[in-house]
Formats: C-alpha cells, sequence, structure tokens
C-alpha cells in the first residue's frame, strides 16, 4: 500500500487532484465513489499503478503524473512505462510518455526517423540510447553524432581556442549523453577507434556511411541544401534519426530550414517516419513542460514577425 500510495501518502494527493472519483483508504483497501464512469476510470489508473511497482520499477510523483496523463488513451501505461531501451550505470532509460514510445517504437521500425519537438521532450537522448543499443547488439558498427555548427547568438571567430574548441560546445549535448550511457573511461577510447564519432554536420560532405546509426541533431538550424546532403549519406545496413525544434531556428533572416522543409518533400515516401513531440513530453522539470506550453500558447496569438522560415 505504501508503494503505491507513497510516503506519507504523497501518490494520494496527486491521485486525489487528478481524479474525478472520490478516494477513499481504509487499511489495506481502497473504494471510489463516483460516477460509473469516473470509478473505472481511477480503478483503471490504480491498476496501471499496481502493475508498475509489482515490475519492481516502484513509482515517483513524475510516474503517478505521467499514469494520470496517459488515462484516456487506449494505451497502457504501465507497458510504456516499463518498457526497457538500455540498461547502463545502474540505471534504466525507458520512455516516459507515450509520444516517447512512439519515437521509440518508430525508430525500431523504419530506416529514417524525424523526432520533431520542443526542448528537453528526450528526442536527442532517446536517439542516442537506441544508438548506443543498436552498437550493443552489433546491428551496427559505429555510431556517428552531428549538428549543425551554427551560433545562438555568438559567432564562431569569436570564441577563443582551435577550430576543435569553438565547435566543442556545438557537440557538448551529445557528448553529455553519451556519458550518460557508456562507461565514461570508455568514451574516449571509442571516439578515438572511430567507433564513435562526433563531429559538425560540414563533416559528413562526400561520405558514405555504412552500417552506422546516424544522429543529426538540431536540424532546425540545417538549410535544406545541408539537409538533402546528410540524408543522401545514408548507406548500406544504417539508420538515421534526425531531430530539431522548429520553433528554435538560428539561422540568418531570409534562410530556409531544412526541417521545416523536409516532411513536405519526402511526403508519402515509404521507411519514412515523422515523429511530434509536445510540451506534454518534456521530461525536464515539470515547469520546462509548462514554460512551452506557455510560450505556445503566446506564440499562437501574437501578430507573426518576420522571422527566418
Amino acid at each position: 500500500m505504501v508503494a503505491v500510495l507513497g510516503p506519507r501518502d504523497e501518490y494520494l494527493h496527486i491521485l486525489e487532484k487528478g481524479l474525478d472519483a472520490d478516494i477513499h483508504v481504509r487499511g489495506n483497501e481502497i473504494t471510489f465513489t463516483g460516477t460509473p464512469q469516473d470509478v473505472v476510470a481511477a480503478a483503471e489508473v490504480l491498476t496501471e499503478l499496481i502493475t508498475i511497482v509489482r515490475t519492481g520499477q516502484g513509482l515517483s510523483p513524475d510516474t503517478v503524473e505521467r499514469v494520470l496523463g496517459m488515462a484516456e488513451t487506449e494505451v497502457s501505461a504501465a507497458e510504456v512505462l516499463t518498457q526497457n531501451i538500455l540498461s547502463t550505470r545502474g540505471k534504466t532509460i525507458r520512455p516516459k510518455t507515450l509520444n516517447q514510445k512512439r519515437y521509440v517504437d518508430a525508430i525500431d521500425a523504419h530506416t529514417v526517423i524525424f523526432g520533431i519537438g520542443p526542448a528537453g521532450t528526450g528526442k536527442t537522448y532517446l536517439a542516442v540510447a537506441k544508438a548506443v543499443q543498436a552498437l550493443q547488439a552489433k546491428q551496427v558498427n559505429r555510431i556517428i553524432l552531428t549538428r549543425p555548427a551554427i551560433e545562438a547568438g555568438e559567432r564562431l571567430g569569436f570564441l577563443p581556442g582551435t577550430l576543435s574548441d569553438k565547435i566543442d560546445p556545438y557537440l557538448r549535448p551529445l557528448y553529455d549523453a553519451l556519458h550518460d550511457m557508456i562507461d565514461p573511461d570508455s568514451v574516449p577510447k571509442l571516439l578515438t577507434s572511430g567507433t564513435i564519432e562526433v563531429a559538425p554536420l560540414a563533416y559528413m560532405r562526400g561520405r558514405s556511411l555504412n552500417d552506422a546509426f546516424i544522429i543529426l541533431d538540431e536540424a532546425q538550424n540545417t538549410s535544406a541544401e545541408q539537409m538533402k546532403m546528410f540524408l543522401t549519406r545514408l548507406g548500406f545496413g544504417s539508420k538515421m534519426v534526425v531531430t530539431g525544434d522548429v520553433t528554435q531556428i538560428d539561422l540568418p533572416s531570409g534562410s530556409v530550414s531544412g526541417l521545416r522543409m523536409v516532411e513536405d518533400v519526402l511526403d508519402g515516401v515509404t521507411d519514412i517516419a515523422f515523429c511530434r513531440l509536445t510540451s506534454h513530453d518534456v521530461v525536464r522539470h515539470r515547469l520546462v513542460g509548462r514554460i512551452v506550453a506557455a510560450y505556445d500558447r503566446y506564440e499562437a496569438h501574437a501578430p507573426k514577425p518576420r522571422t527566418s522560415r
């Protein structure tokens, strides 16, 4: 009972706020009262929570809120939240929302996958986890992580250091994800051997990438020409995941974002999947999701400035 309702009834308070049915707890028994529809919905949420507890995964306030968020969907919340992608360094990486599960499933089922959504929705993190999983399963021989070196308000030329020093900050999010999933001592060896390559998008030109899991991050900052160049690097036995947020484009004014354009270009092409994540899929601090949603509401009603498209 403590595992389901939480220490000091922490999870019970979340359920009381999130469910329309009234909850009554006495001893080892939970009773719901309300309309038949509300009682059934509450019972289904409780069943999902018990199922998660029985897997040994345990609950957290975030997990309880996510189960409540999936209550009206036809997919089992327990099935989503207990799907293991990668177990490493004492923790297991799993999808945390229904859209994240759909994204992960699309990566399994397709050769080229586009993950489009706001910051914090796990687009890049889950893609790197799937890449590490594929490498460990010997489905690919190497991982290639790339992103365009486009500045958000800074100029590369003004940054100190060599070209490598200037580019590294743009690739840092990819390094951070790798260090979360692979023993930090092994990362330099894998980079030196070429098993993992982290490089700016410009380094992809003229190459054919075979037997590789290739991730293009921050794809909203690619031009239409760069997007075409990247996609045509696809070789035999490879998989590509392209991630980006079309609301955070740092291209010069008047430039066309390759990510905005590509869905129209590739519409109807088989073995390509487009997965969209929203503010409901943000898995950082819960306030981040509210911030993203607030910006979405503001931009939906504000006059449209003349910006890059």
